[in-house]
C-alpha cells in the first residue's frame, strides 16, 4: 500500500521559484554582457573568468528551471514515476559544465602569468562591485527554497560563491590600481577556479549519490530503521530501501514482519510518521504476519 503526501503550498512555492528564475536569468545575462565587454576592453582575465563562471551559472539556472517543470510531468506506462529523475541528471550536468569552465579559466590564467599585460583597473573595480550586488541579490532570490532541492541549493551556492569571487576581483583591481602588479589579475583568476572547483565537487558527489540510488544526504537510515522497529507490533524489518526519486522527493520501500497484535491503523501511522519525521513522500510498505517464510532479499 502506498501513500503520497502533497501540500497545497507546493504550487505557490513553484510560482515564486519560477519568478525567481526569470529575474535571476535576466539580470545575470545583462551583467554577463557588460562583464565580457569591459573584461575585453580592460584586458582583465579575472573579469572574463568571472563572466565565464556567471555564464555557467545562468546555464545552471536555465536547467534547474527546466528540471522543476520536468519533475511535474505525470507518470506514464513507460515512465511510471514521471520524469522526476531528470532533476538528478540536470544536477550532474550543471556541475560538470562548471568544472569544465573552471579548467579553461585556470589554463588561461597560468598562461597569462608568463607575460602580464596592462589592465584598466578602475573598470575592473566598478564592474566587479556591481557583480557583488547582482550575485548577492540572485542568491537571495533562492535562499528560502535551498533546503528543499539540491538544484536550488546548487543555484544558491553558485551565486554566493559568485558574490565572493566578485569581491576578490574588486580586491585584485584595487591592488593593481595602486601597484601596477598586473599578475594579481591571473592570481585572482586561479583563486576563482579553486572556489568554483571546491563547491562543484561537493555538489557532484551529492548528485552522483542520488543518481546511484544512494540514501539522500538529509536521511539517516539508521534512524528510519529505529523508527520502524519501534512501532507497536513490528517484530523485524527487511528489504528496507531509501532513495531519491528526484532532487526533492524521497521514496522508501520496506517489508515489516508484524505479530498478531498489530492494528489495522499501523500502516497509516507508519506512513504518516515517515512523512512527518523524515520528509519521505513516497512510502511503499508490505506487512507480513510473523511465521510466514518472507525473507526474499538481504534480511536485516
Amino acid at each position: 500500500m502506498t501513500h503520497h503526501h502533497h501540500h497545497h503550498h507546493h504550487e505557490h512555492r513553484e510560482q515564486s521559484l519560477s519568478r525567481a528564475f526569470k529575474i535571476g536569468i535576466l539580470i545575470n545575462i545583462v551583467f554577463i554582457v557588460a562583464e565580457v565587454t569591459y573584461g575585453y576592453l580592460s584586458n582583465s582575465l579575472a573579469l572574463l573568468a568571472d563572466a565565464g563562471h556567471n555564464f555557467g551559472d545562468v546555464i545552471a539556472l536555465v536547467f534547474s528551471w527546466i528540471a522543476i517543470y520536468l519533475a511535474k510531468t505525470k507518470p506514464t506506462y513507460k515512465f511510471t514515476y514521471g520524469l522526476k529523475r531528470s532533476t538528478i541528471l540536470i544536477a550532474l550536468f550543471n556541475t560538470l559544465i562548471i568544472l569544465v569552465a573552471a579548467v579553461f579559466i585556470g589554463w588561461e590564467a597560468i598562461n597569462r602569468m608568463k607575460g602580464a599585460v596592462a589592465i584598466y583597473s578602475s573598470n575592473v573595480i566598478i564592474v566587479a562591485t556591481i557583480g557583488i550586488f547582482i550575485n548577492g541579490f540572485t542568491a537571495w532570490l533562492f535562499v528560502k527554497d535551498k533546503g528543499h532541492d539540491i538544484n536550488i541549493k546548487s543555484t544558491f551556492l553558485h551565486f554566493v560563491a559568485d558574490a565572493l569571487v566578485s569581491a576578490g576581483v574588486v580586491v585584485a583591481g584595487v591592488i593593481m590600481l595602486y601597484t601596477n602588479y598586473y599578475w594579481v589579475d591571473s592570481v585572482a583568476s586561479i583563486l576563482i577556479v579553486v572556489v568554483i572547483t571546491y563547491s562543484s565537487i561537493q555538489l557532484l558527489i551529492e548528485a552522483v549519490n542520488l543518481a546511484l540510488d544512494g540514501v539522500p544526504k538529509q536521511i539517516d537510515i539508521e534512524k528510519v530503521h529505529a523508527y520502524l522497529s519501534g512501532q507497536q507490533g513490528v517484530e523485524s524489518i527487511h528489504d528496507l530501501h531509501v532513495w531519491g526519486l528526484s532532487t526533492t522527493e524521497i521514496a522508501l520501500t520496506a517489508h515489516l514482519v508484524v505479530d498478531n497484535t498489530a492494528s489495522d491503523e499501523l500502516l497509516d501511522q507508519v506512513v504518516n510518521g515517515l512523512h512527518d519525521q523524515f520528509g519521505i513522500e513516497h512510502s511503499t510498505i508490505q506487512m507480513d504476519k510473523l511465521g510466514k517464510d518472507i525473507c526474499c532479499g538481504a534480511c536485516n
